[in-house]
């Protein structure tokens, strides 16, 4: 019997990845989420950071900024404005984003949320260009 589920990234305008995966890892407030096959339904809110996509083949790696995820009858399905493979990532780019998010976050009229928020953008992409 198959242990693969049915994963589905969705940006407004087009469809990222459909694929079948072993495990996926999610960013999620409550914290990193995985995910594999019979887990129970769920829906949640995504903050910055990796999905980690396992499939019997290898693994997918995408950065997100946020998005929504719903998982039911072995389907998820993540929705995201931002989801950018970590292929399509150079160093320079990644930079040029940590840079002006730092200039964000020490801006003094910024929320709570919004410093939470590039907190761990920052931390992300600090991560991958590791």
């Amino acid at each position: 019997m198959s242990e693969n589920f049915v994963v589905e990234i969705i940006s407004p305008d087009k469809s990222i990845l459909k694929t079948e995966a072993t495990e996926v890892t999610i960013p999620s407030y409550e914290g990193q989420m995985g995910i594999l096959k019979d887990h129970i339904p769920l829906i949640t809110f995504l903050r910055p950071g990796l999905i980690e996509i396992k499939e019997s083949s290898g693994e997918k790696k995408f950065f997100i900024e946020d998005g929504t995820v719903e998982f039911s009858n072995n389907s998820l399905l993540i929705l995201t404005s931002t989801a950018r493979g970590l292929d399509t990532l150079d160093q320079k780019s990644i930079e040029s984003i940590i840079q002006n998010s730092e200039e964000k976050i020490n801006k003094a009229e910024i929320s709570d949320k919004e410093k939470y928020l590039l907190s761990y953008k920052i931390d992300t992409l600090r991560q991958i260009n590791k």
